[in-house]
């Protein structure tokens, strides 16, 4: 199945993104995350020489290509743990009250000892291994059930190496800049920002939003979020909201403020599904893909364009926002970086709003924007939206 991805990556180059995340491709016995060997890929997904292969594919294209590891856990028909079973020398894995632990209660998922050498010296075997075989960085699983002290003791090991490897890791909520420094992390997972997009959407409370903005602005300071609005672990973004046009505005939010944003495949195409949890809940939101859609699609067609936007405007990597007009269905904020900057106006109440812009600028995108070159005032169509530079 590695070799099936090949078919997508044009697709992905004229989305316009700059790599692949992978999901957990090494053997298992189950879903992925319950390792049975790290250093083998899983035969239901193909050979080691399909992985070759798809690297060799995507350094074509100019792809980078992001491994998923799970270095909080393994499976249960991980050698060391079944060992273990039999000689009662258990020194690989974290004890709990009735044998070993488990993963948020899991009993398939048996959680390492972080604290020993040998975890330590075989994650970054594991990193060294993929790393030399092409991949560009690493996905860390559960980082937030990891002690950062793990991940200090194992990246600058695996940096010296490969200094130009990138590692985020899994933290869904506490405090991002102290995990990312004391674990020495490039980056995180910013849950806080996906939760306050969908969620102000939704109840029509743009100040959550803006609160989330105002934090979001403080982590760049330290690292540069991983930001998204859909993923493997939650609910499609057009499942999610419960106004399909709204979809535009989280898309619009998450490819113009700063952070390096992810698109979980098959948003594009507004696919739909809902995360429940329940045994194969997550079946709907990972859908096994077939051949591309045919024929153009407006949601695709405004992921190209921002992407794009967003590539013409590199420093909106790094950039702030500040609020310009605040209210329960309406927010006009500026993204920018020193000197570089746009306006973005976005209105999801029933009426139209009326927005007064800082300086006249140039309206570049929008829904219902004003056939004029260059405006100092907006009138922003109800649940509309409009970019000005």
């Amino acid at each position: 199945r590695l070799l099936r991805i090949i078919d997508w990556l044009d697709h992905a180059v004229e989305l316009g993104a700059s790599g692949l995340a992978l999901g957990p491709v090494f053997a298992s016995r189950t879903h992925g995350y319950d390792t049975t060997d790290h250093r083998r890929i899983d035969p239901r997904l193909g050979t080691d020489a399909d992985f070759d292969r798809l690297i060799e594919e995507c350094r074509r294209r100019g792809l980078r290509v992001l491994l998923d590891g799970v270095f909080n856990h393994v499976g249960t028909d991980f050698p060391r743990y079944r060992d273990a079973l039999h000689s009662g020398s258990g020194e690989w894995f974290r004890r709990g009250r009735n044998g070993f632990a488990t993963f948020e209660g899991h009993g398939e998922l048996i959680a390492l000892n972080h604290a020993n050498p040998d975890v330590v010296a075989y994650t970054v075997e594991v990193m060294d291994h993929w790393l030399s075989r092409g991949a560009d960085g690493w996905r860390l699983d559960a980082a937030y059930a990891v002690p950062s002290s793990f991940w200090a003791k194992v990246l600058p090991q695996v940096r010296g190496r490969h200094p130009q490897a990138w590692f985020v890791g899994e933290i869904i909520h506490g405090d991002y800049p102290t995990q990312v420094q004391a674990g020495g992390l490039d980056s995180v997972t910013q849950y806080e920002l996906w939760k306050a997009i969908w969620s102000s959407l939704n109840d029509g409370n743009f100040h959550e939003l803006d609160w989330a903005l105002q934090r979001h602005n403080t982590f760049l300071q330290t690292f540069v979020p991983l930001t998204f609005i859909g993923n493997h672990d939650v609910s499609r973004i057009a499942s999610q909201l419960t106004d399909i046009r709204h979809v535009e505005h989280a898309l619009v939010l998450l490819l113009t403020t700063g952070g390096t944003p992810s698109i979980y495949a098959g948003d594009e195409w507004a696919w739909r599904g809902v995360k429940e949890e329940r045994a194969g809940g997550d079946d709907a939101v990972r859908p096994e893909f077939g051949s591309r859609p045919d024929g153009p699609d407006d949601t695709l067609s405004l992921h190209q364009y921002l992407i794009g936007l967003r590539r013409r405007n590199a420093w909106l990597h790094t950039a702030t926002t500040e609020a310009l007009q605040l209210s329960n269905t309406g927010y006009v904020y500026r993204t920018g970086t020193g000197t570089d900057s746009l306006v973005v106006a976005l209105n999801i109440g029933d009426a139209p709003m009326n927005a007064d812009l800082p300086a006249a600028g140039r309206v570049i995108a929008g829904s219902g924007a004003p056939p004029v070159d260059r405006v100092q005032q907006l009138v922003v169509p109800p649940h509309g939206w409009v970019i000005v530079d």
